[in-house]
This record gives structure tokens, sequence and C-alpha cells, in this order.
């Protein structure tokens, strides 16, 4: 079996709707994807309070990322005078879908970037752990029987009662 080309088996764009227009984001640079994928673990270490490696953060602070990861889409979404709230949740949605899929960048911009609205709700976390409780460890089981062994010296030890 010969690979296909790689234009026929990926889309490589996103499609934002936004009030009556659909905003087409395209694919980033695979330089622009590398810098965001940096950006965002950075981000991840400094929020589990590690060390953050301050160059990253620097490149970051230094170049205008949300207009990097929209691509002409930016220019287009400042020039119909979208509102800030509106491009940096399209911007997010974008490195959500650089960094990880467009599944997670749907659920991302379906929640309207609200991280509790993400979590599964009340019900379906009570479900899956009322069937993680039903399910029995086969892990480690003590017992109140002693066992019945040998004793250092090779004879057989009784077990008390």
């Amino acid at each position: 079996m010969a690979f296909q080309a790689l234009g026929e088996l990926l889309d490589e764009t996103l499609t934002l709707p936004i009030k009556d227009k659909t905003y087409t984001v395209p694919a980033p640079s695979a330089a622009t994807g590398l810098r965001v994928q940096a950006i965002m673990q950075a981000a991840a270490v400094a929020a589990d309070g590690g060390q953050v490696d301050e160059p990253v953060l620097r490149d970051a602070a230094e170049r205008d990322m949300y207009r990097d990861v929209l691509g002409a889409a930016h220019a287009e979404m400042v020039a119909d005078g979208v509102s800030w709230p509106t491009l940096k949740h399209c911007a997010v949605t974008a490195m959500v879908w650089i960094v990880q899929n467009r599944e997670a960048a749907e659920r991302y911009w379906n929640a309207g970037g609200d991280p509790s609205r993400l979590a599964p709700n009340r019900k379906q976390r009570r479900s899956s752990s009322a069937t993680a409780n039903k399910t029995q460890s086969r892990g480690y089981s003590s017992s109140t029987t002693p066992r019945q062994g040998k004793a250092a010296g090779g004879k057989k030890r009784a077990a008390k009662r």
C-alpha cells in the first residue's frame, strides 16, 4: 500500500463562525506551530508551579502570537471590527487546534473558553464514579488466616490459633 498525498488526507484549515460570517484560519507554518507548542508547554509548567524557560516566554512577548496563529483571518477580523474578546477566543481556539487537535479546539470553542464547561457535568461524573466504585480491584488482598510455611532450618511451623 502506498502513501496517499497528504494534501488529500488533511484539512489544514479551521473554520470559525462569528455572527453571520465564517472565518478560515489556515494551518500555521511549522515554525509557528513549534513556537506555540513551546509556549503552551511553558504555560503548563508555570501553572503547575514549575520553573519556566524565560527565553521561550520572551520570544512570545516579542511577537504577535494571535496574528501568527490566526494567519490571514486575523487581518480580516480586525478589518471587520470583531471585538477583542472574540478575537482572543478565536486565537486561543487556534492555539488549542495547533497544540492538540480539531476536536479539542471544538470543545474549547463550544465551551466559550470556560474551563468549567469543558469538564463533564455532575451527572456524568457521578455515573462514571459509581461505575468505578463497583469495579473490584485485582490487586493486593490481605488475609486474616496465617500462612503455613517453612520456618528457618526447613522445619514446618504450625499456624497459631
